[in-house]
């Protein structure tokens, strides 16, 4: 399609100003995941502790205790990285790679501790009184749009190796 000069996107040459807006778009999928991931977390923690079986919280058992310590690993790396990552994009210095990680792990550790926090809540985890069905659902469509795990692979491979896969 053939475009007047003032229809284009202003500073961009080919691709950049669309891939520009990709990677804005998908370092800010790298908070929101640990967003969504802190807030599953929370529910499981506030259950866990209010929810009795056999005459005490199940967050005095060991195993959800567990479950609750690797959650919490995951949401601190994450939210680390994010700001790792923000403070790169700040300098000027973020590359699409960098950002490809970012949004590869959170989205997936997100999916991994909405998992996690569904189980602790039990038949709980699935109702509309605790956000955590809903976060692992926005998080599926979000592991989609702005780029599958599998085109993130290729991006971080293409900066390791050197070598383009697609």
């Amino acid at each position: 399609m053939r475009l007047a000069t003032d229809a284009m996107l202003p500073g961009a040459r080919g691709l950049s100003g669309p891939f520009g807006c990709l990677n804005e778009a998908r370092y800010g999928i790298v908070w929101g995941a640990m967003g969504a991931a802190r807030s599953c977390l929370e529910s499981a923690l506030e259950r866990s502790i209010t929810r009795e079986v056999f005459g005490r919280p199940i967050g005095a058992n060991q195993l959800i205790q567990a479950k609750l310590a690797d959650m919490l690993v995951e949401v601190e790396k994450g939210i680390l990285l994010a700001l790792h990552l923000g403070r790169l994009k700040e300098r000027g210095a973020l590359t699409p790679a960098q950002i490809s990680v970012g949004k590869l792990n959170s989205v997936r550790e997100a999916l991994r501790i909405a998992h996690e926090a569904r189980a602790i809540l039990a038949g709980d985890g699935i109702t509309s009184e605790f956000p955590v069905m809903r976060h692992a659902a926005n998080l599926e469509s979000v592991r989609t749009y702005e780029g599958t795990d599998e085109v993130h692979q290729l991006v971080i491979g293409r900066a390791l190796t050197g070598l383009a896969a697609f």
